[in-house]
């Protein structure tokens, strides 16, 4: 982008690498995936002084020894890109712990900076950090900053700005490896890495399949006797190679921090912290995490989103402007076929539009703006460890429930973000589990508002569709070859969330919502029409008015799911009407919404799953949860009518 250089941004998840990204390059970002993974990787602008620079924001890492698919893209950008400086961003009241990483950066020979970021948090613990001290004790230039408020960033582009690579302070492991590494880097590794030859041969020792790989090939001649004296050298521990160094490096860091840091003798009480720790509580934090599905997505969305602000748009606002516009295209278009097309019962206007503004924006717009509010609190990371425990029995770490609570938004999108996770097998489960079991924000506001006023109802959706979803994630984890998860995760300071950021991502949201769904809204009443026309809608609803009937619900029910396939809300927003006319007694909505909830993803969420899984993955995840979602509703039908449940 310019001769001036690049700038790699660093550092394990949650420490706030993106807030200083978006600090230095205004938000002005491109996405795109690296080459050959379906990682995304942030690339932006910045003006620095005299120069231009490209900011890159890597995936998070907490090692140049990857273990995740991500870590492994941030190591490769780190080898390849030749930045002129690496922003290393850690948790300033985690400093002992996050040095580690810090010291590896500076054995690679890579340009460091150093961000202690989130530096509030430590002062409020009344944590001291002597920035000076520790520049010298690295040998790199020490930045503290708070991201959130743009405290720091006006130094930070000074230090790079007045940035001179100087050659790294050397941090010496044990005799054995030094000695190892020294003849390793002066002997046998002839080509350029660059990364220096010393964290190469360190790789090596570590049996890091990828750099062993890379060395095989540039060093052929050279790589039996590489082999055999890292082998040589790894029989003379008792414990792995890995485990050697990062023990290592850690006294190291425990070294580095008491010299710097001055921590309180006694920890001083903070409410935050307190309620962090109460969040991830094995029983008060499930009590807040109901607390928070009730409050803010049953109430707040369900029954005020779905159903005050539901009924005024649809009512109020299109029941006024929908007859005079409806009286209007009969006027203007004589024939019938294309007055269909815009009015009547799957008109543009009348079902796509209506559906799109009256029934799902409103939803959608609550929904986001509580999902916002809770995702700028730090609440989320606090509940992967909650529920970790949990999701390891459907072969799931907690990092799963990122696109778990993200699906409750858009399935679609949190399909994509199943990236995060760092084994196959496990995006594999969290697709099937989200393509079956996982109601995205619109079809969710409906189901909530269907089943408010009747609380039976509402309990045996939410068991039945719970049961499902943890049957079916236990069976895929024992069916689905691969070793149990291993998770850990940086756990952001707990915050008051801020409006401004609240209402930038809500309304980013909506925007993409609106680009997004509107369109799929028109073209499916246009689909509508044309089926019509050619007779093959009735023929699709004729097929689907079998495994309907089958499960008790009334033939007309077909309509609803057959449109549900291009989008889930559309169909929910079916039932919705149906319900309105009173089409179902309380048994069959319940059966309807149980079996809709589980039915096939939409179009969208079937393409990327195609894209993230590949199409056998694609068709066989679909087949599953058709089986399961009607199979489901006439077991539950049959079960309500045997134990004769009147609701």
């Amino acid at each position: 982008m310019s001769e001036t250089g690049k700038i790699i941004i660093v550092g394990t998840p949650n420490v706030g690498k993106s807030v200083i990204f978006n600090a230095l390059t205004g938000r002005y970002a491109t996405v795109s995936n690296y080459p050959g993974t379906t990682v995304d990787v942030f690339r932006g602008p910045c003006k620095i002084g005299g120069g231009s620079y490209e900011i890159i924001d890597t995936p998070g890492m907490y090692s140049l020894v990857p273990v995740t698919e991500e870590e492994r893209v941030s190591r490769a950008i780190l080898m390849k890109e030749r930045a002129f400086a690496v922003i290393h961003v850690i948790d300033a009241k985690n400093l002992e712990r996050m040095l580690p990483f810090t010291l590896q950066l500076i054995e690679a020979g890579l340009p460091v900076i150093l961000v202690l970021n989130i530096m509030d948090e430590a002062e409020r613990l009344d944590i001291k950090i002597n920035i000076k001290q520790l520049s010298l004790e690295l040998g790199v230039p020490v930045i503290s900053t708070v991201g959130t408020i743009n405290r720091g960033i006006k130094e930070l582009k000074s230090a790079l700005e007045k940035y001179v690579f100087t050659p790294p302070k050397k941090f010496k492991l044990d005799a054995r490896i030094e000695k190892y590494v020294a003849d390793i880097a002066e002997t046998f590794l002839k080509k350029d890495y660059s990364v220096s030859k010393r964290i190469v041969g360190i790789w090596l020792f570590q049996e890091d399949r990828e750099i062993m790989d890379l060395v095989k090939k540039r060093e052929p001649a050279a790589f039996k006797k590489i082999e055999a004296a890292a082998a040589a050298l790894r029989v003379k521990y008792s414990k792995p190679a890995g485990y050697i160094t990062a023990m290592q490096r850690q006294d190291l860091a425990i070294k580095i921090a008491s010299k710097c840091e001055e921590s309180p003798k006694k920890t001083p009480f903070v409410f935050g912290e307190a309620l962090s720790r109460l969040t991830m509580h094995p029983f008060f934090g499930l009590v807040i995490l109901f607390a928070v599905l009730y409050f803010g997505l049953y109430k707040f969305v369900g029954e005020f989103g779905a159903g005050t602000a539901v009924n005024f748009i649809q009512d109020d606002v299109f029941g006024y402007i929908i007859p005079p516009f409806t009286a209007f295209v009969e006027r203007v278009l004589p024939w019938k076929v294309w007055q269909d097309l815009f009015v009547h019962d799957y008109g543009i206007i009348t079902l796509g539009v209506r559906y799109a503004f009256a029934i799902i924006l409103p939803i959608v717009s609550f929904f986001f703006l509580i999902f916002a509010i809770i995702e700028d609190s730090g609440y989320l990371p606090r509940l992967a460890m909650l529920i970790d425990r949990v999701f390891k029995i459907l072969g799931l770490s907690g990092r799963a429930v990122i696109p778990m609570v993200l699906g409750l938004g858009c399935d679609t999108m949190a399909t994509i973000v199943t990236r995060i996770l760092p084994s196959r097998r496990e995006r594999i489960i969290s697709t099937l589990l989200l393509a079956l079991a996982i109601p995205c924000s619109a079809q969710l506001g409906v189901i909530l508002a269907l089943l408010s006023k009747n609380t039976a109802a509402l309990l045996i959706w939410v068991g039945v569709v719970a049961l499902v979803f943890f049957v079916v994630g236990y069976l895929s984890s024992k069916l689905l070859p691969g070793e149990s998860p291993v998770f850990f995760m940086e756990v952001p300071p707990l915050r008051l969330p801020k409006l401004k950021n609240i209402i930038i991502k809500t309304y980013t949201r909506l925007e993409w919502y609106l680009k997004e769904v509107l369109p799929m809204f028109i073209l499916v009443s246009v689909f509508i029409w044309v089926g019509q026309l050619v007779g093959l809608f009735n023929v699709l609803i004729k097929l689907v008015a079998y495994p309907v009937r089958w499960i008790g619900l009334p033939e007309s029910t077909s309509f609803s799911f057959l449109i549900g396939f291009f989008r889930r809300d559309y169909g929910a927003a079916g039932l919705y009407d149906m319900h309105k006319q009173g089409l179902f007694n309380g048994n069959q909505l319940v059966v309807a919404l149980v079996t809709m909830t589980l039915f096939l993803p939409c179009v969208a969420q079937f393409m990327v799953m195609v894209k993230e899984r590949g199409w056998k993955a694609g068709l066989y995840i679909s087949l599953i949860v058709l089986v399961v979602a009607f199979g489901t509703g006439f077991l539950l039908n049959e079960a309500l009518n045997i134990l004769k449940v009147t609701l």
